[in-house]
């Protein structure tokens, strides 16, 4: 019963859970995976976040993204030839994968509202 509430206060426990787990897991890596991740889940983050509530979609994605980094660790594949010319690229490209609204999106949205009601004013 307490926890139900708690939820409501502060969000799925279970959520949180998995991403303290999903955290320990990229703390685990060697070098240079886990500067490699991290600054990939930065980027992630601010572009690719995913903001329609849905914690589930983002938990996958980094569940996801730690066994991408571990698999790679354990192979010594150079980061290069996981990542190749464009890290940019790589981080769009997998996190397009998944479903959901992303910050990016609100913001496209934002800007081209912006410029609609702009030209509904200039032709006054």
């Amino acid at each position: 019963m307490a926890a139900k509430w708690i939820e409501v206060l502060t969000g799925s426990l279970e959520s949180k859970k998995q991403y303290r787990q999903y955290k320990a897991r990229i703390e685990a890596l060697p070098e240079p995976y886990r500067t490699a991740a991290k600054a990939f889940e930065r980027y992630l983050m601010v572009n690719g976040g995913i903001t329609d509530g849905d914690t589930t979609v983002m938990m996958t994605m980094l569940g996801d993204f730690a066994d991408l980094w571990e698999r790679a660790a354990a192979d010594e594949t150079p980061v290069r030839d996981i990542v190749g010319d464009d890290p940019v690229a790589f981080a769009e490209a997998f996190s397009e994968a998944y479903v959901g609204k992303r910050w990016i999106d609100k913001e496209r949205n934002r800007l081209t509202k912006t410029i609609e009601d702009l030209e509904g004013k200039e032709e006054r």
